[in-house]
């Protein structure tokens, strides 16, 4: 069996959120069962002359344009990954924007690497195609059109963001006007690169079971809860997981000092180097922190809304936030306010590992999550989440229940009042010296790799194939 797995990023390639860190560690894990190569856009910013050029070359046709696609290819923790070269990706030096600055949806580049996708699954005589999120969706349909002996797994990381195109996309891409329809890419009169990969694909999984349910809602279906409904039959759900050897505090080089479960008294060298760093007083004071894109997801019109009483506790928060926007310039102006808040704007990988580290408690008060990697980090570090009852965060936090893996703090509903209650707990918590610790001790010993995970996605690609 020989599996073509396809993301826009991987990591360490490309990174914006956790697809990239899920598209370099699935795979990784896969690899220990089956034949699995990766395939990604090579970007401007991908140093190219650190890759291989392979001999494969082919071109691709989209509407009434020819595109030469050359392939190059690396190998990173024993799988291979192979990128698409093209004009169109290596003028981006942004991840999901064009050169002259729009959005990747104001172009069909993401169409071209959907294509591109179904040549090299062909080229390479692949088996199953596993593709995720919308940037790889329309690779389903062109593989059932063409009826390929090739099956397909979708995945879908976050139904928030699904690939609308305007109607006139179509046309440039090649695309079969039977296909705008209300069962195939329509919606609202525009054409949506996810429904191809849901209706086209032989199995659609999300990245955790819970999130498989939430889906099926119109609170949280994004307006396609009754278009998945259709397709329940072939949905599932499987938790992401962590790369256990890139998270690591036993071997972390990031860190001050490394630690694991039997010396979790080193961690506290860690939250006093992370202070120290940062110019924050009192290490006896419980530290929060939040690792995090600035998006409305991520609930920090919540957190702002919350953040005056939050920093008048005795407690110290640190912030480690990309983006921009409003958010932005509010959390800049309430850090020049308080000296026990420190904002870190853009994204550091070690320094984030810093963090993890060095926390007590984790902030994760997303209105939604389909998943969620960093609760998981967090509580391999040490660090104990505090996050709302929603996708993944409630399949992998539970409070006072030692049945379960991962233990923190978890409220159920969006406002100031349940919020604050929540930090108030952890507070408590934090006080309670001996129950801290076990709740570490347990944290650090539960398994949030992506080997169970491998296994459920092994079953899959076999139940296909038989």
């Amino acid at each position: 069996m020989k599996i073509l797995f396809a993301a826009s990023e991987i990591f360490p390639y490309a990174k914006s959120g956790g697809l990239g860190d899920v598209a370099q560690a699935l795979p990784y894990a896969l690899n220990k069962h089956l034949d699995i190569v990766r395939v990604m856009p090579l970007y401007g910013f991908i140093n190219k002359s650190l890759l291989q050029k392979n001999d494969l070359s082919f071109s691709v046709e989209l509407g009434e344009n020819s595109h030469d696609i050359s392939i190059f290819t690396d190998e990173y923790n024993g799988v291979h990954t192979y990128f698409i070269d093209s004009c169109v990706f290596s003028e981006n030096e942004d991840f999901y924007t064009t050169k002259s600055g729009g959005y990747s949806n104001e172009n069909p580049s993401f169409g071209l690497f959907c294509r591109a996708i179904v040549e090299l699954a062909k080229e390479l005589h692949v088996d199953i195609v596993h593709l995720n999120d919308w940037h790889t969706a329309l690779a389903a349909l062109w593989i059932k059109e063409q009826e390929l002996n090739i099956k397909t797994v979708f995945t879908i990381h976050n139904l928030a963001y699904q690939g609308i195109f305007e109607k006139e996309i179509l046309k440039q891409l090649g695309i079969d006007e039977k296909y705008f329809t209300m069962q195939g890419l329509e919606f609202y009169d525009k054409v949506s690169f996810i429904k191809a990969g849901i209706a086209f694909s032989d199995l659609v999984t999300t990245v955790s079971p819970q999130y498989s349910k939430e889906i099926l809602t119109e609170q949280y279906g994004c307006g396609l809860h009754s278009f998945l409904s259709c397709h329940s039959k072939k949905l599932s759900g499987i938790l992401n997981g962590i790369d256990y050897e890139l998270f690591d505090p036993k071997t972390d080089t990031a860190l001050e000092s490394v630690f694991d479960s039997n010396k979790i008294e080193l961690k506290n060298v860690n939250k006093k180097a992370l202070l120290s760093e940062l110019n924050l007083e009192d290490s006896n004071r419980a530290t929060f922190v939040m690792v995090s894109r600035l998006v409305e997801q991520k609930g920090f019109g919540l957190l702002i809304d919350s953040l005056d009483k939050i920093l008048s506790k005795e407690l110290n928060l640190v912030i480690l936030a990309d983006g921009a926007g409003t958010y932005k310039h509010k959390l800049e102006n309430i850090a020049e306010m308080y000296e026990n808040f420190y904002l870190h704007l853009g994204y550091d990988e070690d320094f984030s590992h810093r963090i993890y580290a060095g926390a007590d408690f984790l902030l994760m008060p997303s209105l939604f999550e389909p998943c969620g990697l960093n609760q998981m980090i967090a509580m391999r570090y040490g660090a104990v989440p505090i996050v709302h009852a929603v996708g993944g965060l409630l399949d992998t936090v539970h409070e006072d229940d030692k049945e379960c893996c991962g233990e923190g703090i978890v409220f159920s509903e969006l406002s100031k009042e349940v919020f604050i209650s929540a930090i108030d707990r952890a507070l408590d918590t934090y006080k309670d010296t001996k129950k801290m610790k076990n709740i570490i001790r347990f944290n650090m010993s539960c398994d949030f790799s992506f080997d169970k995970s491998a296994l459920l996605y092994s079953k899959l690609y076999n139940r296909l194939l038989t």
